[in-house]
């Protein structure tokens, strides 16, 4: 059996980098302060990183320290979700709307559609689940979904679709970075070096290489890939990289001053955010309401 990073580490990690002190750490979490450093060192230990610094100013986080707060965060994420799926299923059996969602749309869009229809009054009891846009339109293609939300180029045959949303990609670096003053780069400098990619199957992916593709480039062999959008940001943030990602997903970064958006000179990123359904499948009524809020429309 895998000797796996307890999560109360990984807990107080994020707890660190949220609150920026060790003591405040540990008044989040309800530990005393000594307990909170002493588990910072066993967790070094434990990862064989340099996590944190510590002087007669306090303590503050490394840039490996940031960048594997930005991981862990996600893995917390994650077991808070775990925690509530597991709660809802001893409730009881549900009706749950099952829907996937491309990471961007998960993060950034569902959330809002949902708080509406609790506004409107007919808030649905939405199981979601968060895959690629090539893995979304399997799911519902495969009816483990009963509506799905991409952000790819095209749909899968068997499938209908309308838009919803248009989004732009962006190219981001750090406020630190020698481009942060700039405001476009060319498609051969972002090749050149430090490009950090989603994996293969996301639709973020697949716009950018359909654009490069449009004006005679490609993406080089062997870039780095990460399956996160967090993960990239935190690659550019701490780690010197330049990644296009989603506007959507950076604009909170990039007026809080902690990324830099830049253009892409001659290449064409903006695409379409669709809801997609299996066709000859009759929605229910509350995957017809979800969809009407998604694309503006009364339902």
């Amino acid at each position: 059996m895998v000797d796996r990073t307890s999560l109360a580490s990984l807990e107080l990690l994020v707890a660190l980098d949220t609150h920026g002190s060790i003591s405040a750490a540990a008044r989040a979490l309800a530990i005393a302060q000594p307990t909170a450093s002493a588990g910072l060192r066993r967790l070094e230990r434990r990862l064989g990183l340099e996590l944190v610094t510590r002087g007669s100013r306090g303590t503050a986080l490394t840039p490996t320290g940031q960048a594997a707060a930005g991981w862990a965060r996600e893995v917390v994420e994650a077991s808070q979700r775990f925690e509530t799926a597991a709660a809802g299923l001893r409730a009881g059996p549900t009706t749950a709307l099952r829907v996937a969602a491309s990471l961007t749309v998960a993060e950034y869009l569902v959330p809002r559609w949902l708080a509406q229809l609790a506004v409107q009054g007919s808030g649905e009891d939405v199981e979601l689940l968060v895959r690629n846009s090539h893995d979304v339109m399997e799911l519902v293609l495969e009816g483990g979904a009963q509506l799905g939300f991409v952000e790819s180029l095209g749909v899968r045959r068997g499938l209908r679709s309308r838009t919803v949303a248009h989004d732009e990609l962006v190219a981001v670096v750090a406020p630190g970075d020698r481009w942060a003053r700039r405001r476009s780069v060319g498609p051969g400098e972002l090749l050149a070096g430090r490009l950090v990619l989603r994996e293969t199957g996301s639709g973020t992916r697949e716009i950018l290489e359909r654009a490069l593709a449009a004006v005679g480039e490609s993406l080089p062999a062997h870039l780095p890939t990460l399956g996160s959008t967090s993960a990239l940001k935190a690659a550019v943030q701490h780690g010197g990289q330049v990644a296009v990602l989603s506007g959507l997903t950076v604009a909170d970064d990039v007026a809080a001053g902690r990324l830099v958006a830049l253009g892409v000179d001659g290449l064409d990123l903006t695409r379409r955010l669709r809801v997609v359904w299996r066709d000859g499948a009759a929605p229910s009524a509350a995957a017809r309401r979800l969809s009407a809020v998604a694309r503006g429309t009364p339902s």
